[in-house]
């Protein structure tokens, strides 16, 4: 996963008579509306790389010579060298100035049995908005997000914590909105929040934060922000939070003797991403197996925190470990939960729930969970950390009966 990125790109142009030719198939293109705004080009013909389908489409294989692939790809691919507004074929567009909007539709494959989408698929979406988000503005380079600066100076982005809550997980064929911004994070860092809502209802579904490093693609070590990168991405910076957390609960360090180990997992060449590591998705699906089925039957994940620690190469062997935090619900940072406080996923009261159920034990039994988790590299010395994590868990939404 990556956050902001950028190849220069070429707009081609063609002298030809064909100019004035008017594609029905591009005149459809053009006539896209998203969210009021029209993507029609208007009389003063805007100069907007991501709408001269026209042009691109007319363009000769002549105008690419074969020895220029990168060059061929960079066209292919369409990246702007100029901040876009609007974006008909990704349906986004920049909000505020310097935010991006997303409108996406809910696919067949990234749902579960349920027909709620997966938390693996909420992570790829916010991957693509954050790097949908950098093609709008102009600044992509050759790389995973990174801009022209990066590239000069061979850096990439890593991730070093992403932390996401789900009030409510959107299910299969809905439109949903993704809004994603960036700030600063310290001086040599990044921050980047999400915000997924339904656009029927306006609801905010799910938020997400995360934090961001520079590292030197050659070194693999981390890098101070060069002063012409950070000239390239400071005007996009805004103060706004989706998550606000004033301290970030310190997650422990699991050993041995954690109550759930899943051991012997391989990353596969599909596990790899455009900077040659294994994509942070997988790590949370490493995590995940590590997670009772009984949990996973009857609760959903609400939230996840995730601390990153190294890379994970591809001959590396990994270790899931997972322990259950016994002592969290009842009593939360050391202050008592009011039961009628406390809802489940579904957004129903935990008090209702102790009324159906055994007592308050098994109220909370079927109400919220916490684990945590660890990543680590078999066979090292001191078995390396690769991603600390949490995870909470609420109740599954119950079937409710017919009514007759």
């Amino acid at each position: 996963m990556a956050a902001f990125s950028y190849p220069a790109s070429y707009v081609i142009r063609c002298s030809s008579n064909r100019d004035n030719y008017q594609d029905p198939n591009v005149q459809k293109l053009n006539n896209i509306n998203i969210n009021g705004i029209s993507s029609r080009r208007s009389s003063s013909k805007a100069d907007i790389p991501s709408q001269k389908v026209g042009a691109l489409a007319n363009s000769s294989v002549a105008s690419v010579p074969k020895n220029e692939s990168v060059t061929a790809e960079r066209t292919r691919q369409n990246i702007p060298t100029k901040k876009q507004l609007v974006d008909p074929f990704r349906q986004g567009l920049i909000i505020e100035g310097v935010g991006y909007r997303q409108t996406v539709v809910i696919r067949s494959y990234e749902v579960g049995p349920d027909k709620t989408v997966t938390l693996e698929s909420i992570l790829n979406l916010l991957q693509e908005t954050a790097l949908n988000h950098v093609w709008m503005s102009g600044l992509l380079s050759d790389g995973f997000g990174a801009t022209h600066g990066m590239m000069r100076n061979n850096l990439i982005w890593v991730v070093t914590r992403m932390q996401v809550q789900v009030d409510q997980y959107p299910i299969w064929g809905e439109i949903v909105e993704i809004d994603t911004w960036v700030g600063a994070s310290g001086k040599n860092g990044m921050r980047r929040d999400w915000l997924i809502r339904s656009q029927v209802t306006g609801h905010i579904l799910a938020r997400g934060t995360s934090t961001w490093v520079m590292m030197n693609r050659k070194t693999r070590r981390l890098s101070k922000m060069p002063e012409e990168v950070r000239a390239e991405i400071s005007p996009w910076f805004i103060e706004k939070q989706a998550i606000k957390e004033d301290v970030p609960e310190k997650i422990v360090k699991l050993d041995d003797k954690a109550k759930y180990m899943n051991t012997d997992l391989k990353p596969k060449r599909s596990d790899l991403d455009m900077n040659h590591h294994v994509n942070n998705v997988k790590y949370l699906r490493w995590m995940l197996e590590a997670i009772p089925d009984l949990t996973s039957e009857s609760h959903q994940l609400s939230e996840i925190t995730l601390e990153y620690r190294r890379e994970c190469g591809s001959s590396d062997i990994v270790q899931s470990l997972c322990q259950p935090d016994e002592d969290w619900g009842i009593l939360s940072n050391g202050v008592n939960q009011d039961i009628s406080d406390v809802t489940l996923l579904n957004g129903f009261s935990l008090a209702n729930e102790f009324i159906k159920s055994n007592g308050l034990l098994g109220s909370f039994e079927k109400g919220t969970l916490r684990y945590t988790h660890l990543l680590q590299i078999k066979g090292e010395p001191k078995n390396e950390e690769i991603v600390r994590g949490r995870t909470t868990w609420k109740k599954k939404l119950p079937i409710m009966p017919f009514s007759t």
